[in-house]
């Protein structure tokens, strides 16, 4: 009776999960134009499966269509809210568009998810979306937490540190770009951020 009322066969239920397995399987190889293939036939299948939503929403961030991945990652969370994967995803595509207020509220959600098994990825997002609002102190706030939870998290650490900067803690600063610059000396962000530092400190100890 489910699958009468949804219009979903079991049959069709079936072969939209074996595409969708098989659109996963190539999403984890990066081969993104044949996961979309097979995801768009699982869709035909079965439209409301929030995890395949979750999956076109991937896919169409790697091909840089942000605009249908948001509208896949916000029909995975109608679907289903409580689906933090989902939402965290979503969050991430708004900050991607500098969407920095519509991100806090869908984050927020996921960080207060106990079950959800990477916390600091959220945390992290959030931070991050606070930074480029200007609120310093719940940035710090937040990326802190997230290196709490994962210490050598790298985009974390480089935030962090963009953040002690922006509020003239030069030499905060520059301890946690010299750490992350540990695991990824020639990220190109980092070298320069580590080069702002230095030329502030050069200068003046005001924000740079």
């Amino acid at each position: 009776s489910a699958c009468a009322t949804t219009g979903v066969t079991a049959q069709n239920k079936k072969k939209a999960n074996a595409a969708r397995n098989l659109g996963e399987a190539y999403l984890g190889e990066k081969n993104y134009t044949a996961a979309l293939r097979e995801l768009l036939k699982a869709e035909k299948l079965n439209s409301d499966d929030p995890i395949l939503h979750n999956d076109l929403g991937l896919v169409y961030m790697a091909k840089d269509k942000l605009d249908l991945a948001v509208v896949h990652f916000e029909k995975a969370v109608k679907l289903n809210p409580e689906y933090s994967l989902a939402k965290n995803n979503l969050g991430s595509a708004y900050l991607v568009g500098k969407q920095w207020e519509k991100a806090v509220p869908v984050l927020e959600s996921v960080t207060g998810d106990m079950l959800y098994a990477t916390p600091h990825y959220p945390l992290a997002n959030l931070g991050w979306a606070y930074y480029n609002l200007g609120n310093y102190v719940k940035a710090r706030h937040y990326l802190k937490e997230a290196l709490e939870l994962k210490p050598d998290f790298f985009v974390a650490q480089l935030n962090l540190g963009r953040t002690y900067l922006a509020t003239g803690r030069l030499h905060d600063a520059l301890a946690l770009f010299e750490e992350a610059a540990t695991t990824h000396p020639k990220d190109p962000a980092l070298l320069l951020e580590l080069g702002r530092t230095y030329r502030c400190w050069e200068i003046t100890t005001a924000p740079c």
